[in-house]
């Protein structure tokens, strides 16, 4: 595809085949080149035509505006035309299988969105009195109890909006129950190295210091490390269980029974949970506290900044320090646990991390999930998904190096590294290879603990033809890659942009536009 100019979106030239630099537009075929709002509009008009409007008497008290807002003004087939171009150019779920692990993006059912439009839980409003908003509080209830049901946990705190946000609700009931026991030394959380980033981050914010756990040859936490690390100063362990190479941790008993024998608390990363939902409960393995990423395992929408939730179920040991608030049931009624009423039987709280009760939408999506399922359809959901990703694992680990083949069944996701690429090739020519041929990148780079890592996550919802088509197209790049095919290393050629210098983009973004500097002629 062709370079871009100053103004940002204008090619200037061609590739081979086609038109010369002075006619070409960018456009492809039905793919059109969209230029900035900004220069698509004009800040001297507007969309809209108003007739002369009546002096009246300004309420803004000296504040009114008295230049241009330096917004573009446009009609509203421009505006329409402009942002469905716009989303074309993104890839979607609704288009193709999302390989991205570990943060999985999968089929949202639109039972679950209908469910959720219901105008009695759609238009609910926060400040609605308990009284007359019995039936939400029963949805966040009968959620709260399958999630109990599934973890065999003895509690849940349903207000965290997201995964990380879980992980921080996690620790600071974990800092509470220190504080209560009279241990503000235990200052201290271990972090293995195959945990999810947000880990060591959440931990750091809450106070702790973090100090890592090496893993084992096949991907796994070195109990024997950890066992030395124990200690008086130890709060516990953050630990991500199916872990991020893909792997269950065979040794999570033992690891717990290890921290609580020390007097610490065991968190569990439950990201990862859509791999054994259904078969393994987290709480039989020892665990205090875990997020549940509610998009990952039970189909709630995810990405874009938007609603989220992370509801963290707890121990019997935790659960008198969980957030407010909570929805408890009295008979036949149910009623909101607050500062107010909390009381002698919730006295301990570490407090409230949200304004309000959780993301009401995200409630009712994922309980629509799991009633369809039911119990037999869940545990469906852990086999189908370890089964995907076993599959593209064997599919692949002939041409991609598979450093963790020979640890047994991978769980929701299989990792390959870039060992045996030839030199001047690398991770990231077969991540920008796959958009040519129709696919959204795998995760690049992540764990740390693999070099040039490519982490794929099919998720459980790929039937087996869409399954071979992406296997197809990944091992076509990967081969081109092998074979040191030139072409690669300049991927994508069909997207709307070339590759770009991610490096310069992440460090020196361009997030505001400047009308661009006129040129004039000398004198």
């Amino acid at each position: 595809m062709s370079t871009i100019n100053a103004s940002g979106w204008r090619p200037t030239t061609p590739e081979a085949g086609e038109s010369d630099a002075s006619t070409f537009t960018g456009n492809r075929a039905l793919m059109l080149e969209e230029p900035l709002i900004f220069e698509i509009g004009s800040g001297e008009t507007t969309g809209v035509d108003f007739g002369d409007v009546p002096a009246g008497t300004s309420r803004l008290g000296g504040l009114e505006r008295n230049k241009a807002i330096g917004l573009p003004g446009l009609s509203e087939p421009e505006t329409v035309r402009h942002y469905t171009r716009l989303s074309r150019q993104n890839y979607a779920i609704d288009l193709g299988l999302f390989p991205l692990g570990s943060c999985t993006m999968k089929h949202n059912p639109r039972l679950n969105e209908r469910m959720a439009r219901l105008p009695g839980f759609a238009d609910l409003h926060p400040l609605t009195p308990v009284d007359a908003a019995q039936g939400a509080f029963e949805v966040i209830d009968q959620l709260a109890h399958w999630l109990i049901t599934l973890t065999g946990m003895h509690s849940v705190a349903m207000s965290p909006k997201a995964g990380a946000h879980g992980e921080l609700c996690g620790v600071l009931a974990i800092r509470a129950a220190l504080d209560a026991r009279g241990e503000q030394a235990r200052k201290i959380l271990l972090v293995p190295i195959s945990a999810h980033g947000t880990n060591p981050a959440t931990a750091a914010f809450a106070g702790f210091t973090v100090e890592d756990i090496p893993a084992t040859d096949d991907g796994r936490v070195d109990l024997e490390a950890l066992k030395r690390r124990l200690g008086p100063d130890i709060a516990g362990v953050m630990i991500t269980n199916p872990n991020t190479c893909g792997l269950f941790e065979r040794d999570m008993k033992a690891i717990s029974d290890a921290v609580h024998d020390a007097g610490g608390y065991v968190y569990c990363d439950g990201a990862n949970f859509n791999a054994i939902v259904g078969r393994v409960r987290p709480g039989d393995l020892g665990i205090d506290a875990m997020h549940i990423n509610l998009h990952k395992t039970f189909s709630t929408p995810h990405g874009g900044g938007g609603p989220g939730s992370g509801p963290v179920v707890l121990s019997e040991a935790l659960t008198p320090y969980a957030p407010l608030p909570f929805v408890e049931k009295d008979g036949d009624h149910f009623r909101l646990v607050e500062e107010e009423t909390a009381g002698e039987h919730h006295a301990g709280t570490f407090g409230r991390m949200t304004a309000f009760h959780g993301q009401m939408g995200m409630f009712t999506r994922a309980l629509t999930y799991i009633l369809s399922h039911g119990a037999d359809g869940l545990r469906q959901v852990a086999e189908d998904s370890v089964l995907n990703a076993n599959y593209i694992l064997r599919s692949m680990d002939d041409l991609l190096d598979a450093p963790f083949a020979a640890s047994g069944p991978c769980m929701h996701e299989a990792i390959f590294s870039d060992k045996g690429l030839p030199e001047g090739f690398s991770t990231i020519d077969i991540a920008k290879g796959l958009i040519d041929e129709g696919y959204h990148p795998m995760t690049v780079y992540f764990p740390l603990v693999v070099h040039g890592a490519m982490l794929v996550e099919p998720t459980e919802t790929e039937s087996k033809a869409t399954l071979d088509q992406f296997i197809g197209a990944f091992r076509s790049v990967a081969a081109r890659a092998k074979n040191g095919d030139p072409a690669i290393r300049t991927a994508p050629h069909f997207a709307p942009r070339r590759r770009l210098d991610e490096t310069l983009a992440a460090r020196k973004p361009v997030l505001a536009y400047h009308e661009p500097a006129v040129a004039q002629a000398a004198e």
